[in-house]
């Protein structure tokens, strides 16, 4: 995204000088950004081919590889190796009860952080239902989930919307973030987000 203007009484006065700053914003954001193949030389792992050949494929593995039984260690490579370099995972909440806040972690972070978590109380989420979005090379989908200890639990103990924005690089699908709110009585999510809408 382009930083906010500045002030209007600092905005060049000609469309022309404002295309031109707009187009050496974005080539020098482009010049700047790192591309998927430098996951590499980061130490990111290698995805399997079949995790990341399509939206649906790198969806599913996503969710695979966080779920599991109690003591049941999870592929935290796996993990890594679906996300793409300075890809971002932000869960949304109010830890002060009034003020809505997103708190952004790396993949490496939310292994660190959660990992034991889940491995230790088990954890199972499942998608329920997706709406995507493609344009080119971009790809966006709200994925609805449900959440459980146990996969055959009768009921989930959370439900909420995964927001996933994704890149295909001509080779492969990335993730480039996952955003999320989980489902509340202040926000329960809307007929169009559920299973047969």
């Amino acid at each position: 995204m382009i930083p906010n203007p500045a002030p209007h009484d600092h905005l060049p006065s000609s469309p022309r000088p404002a295309a031109i700053t707009l187009a050496l914003l974005i080539a020098l954001a482009a010049a700047s950004t790192p591309t998927p193949s430098s996951a590499q030389q980061t130490g990111a792992p290698a995805a399997n081919p079949a995790d990341v050949e399509s939206i649906d494929a790198i969806m599913i593995a996503v969710y695979d590889v966080i779920s599991g039984d109690a003591g049941e260690a999870r592929d935290w490579d796996r993990f890594r190796s679906l996300f793409a370099p300075g890809a971002t995972l932000s869960p949304v909440g109010r830890p002060d009860g009034t003020t809505y806040v997103r708190r952004a972690i790396t993949p490496d972070q939310y292994a660190a952080t959660s990992g034991s978590y889940l491995e230790e109380n088990g954890f199972h989420e499942v998608e329920i239902h997706r709406v995507t979005e493609q344009y080119g090379v971009i790809a966006h989908a709200f994925s609805t989930y449900e959440s459980r200890r146990l996969a055959s639990d009768r009921e989930p103990f959370a439900r909420g919307i995964n927001s996933f924005q994704l890149l295909w690089d001509g080779s492969r699908w990335w993730i480039v973030s996952i955003y999320w709110l989980q489902e509340s009585e202040d926000h329960p999510i809307p007929a169009k987000y559920l299973p047969g809408n």
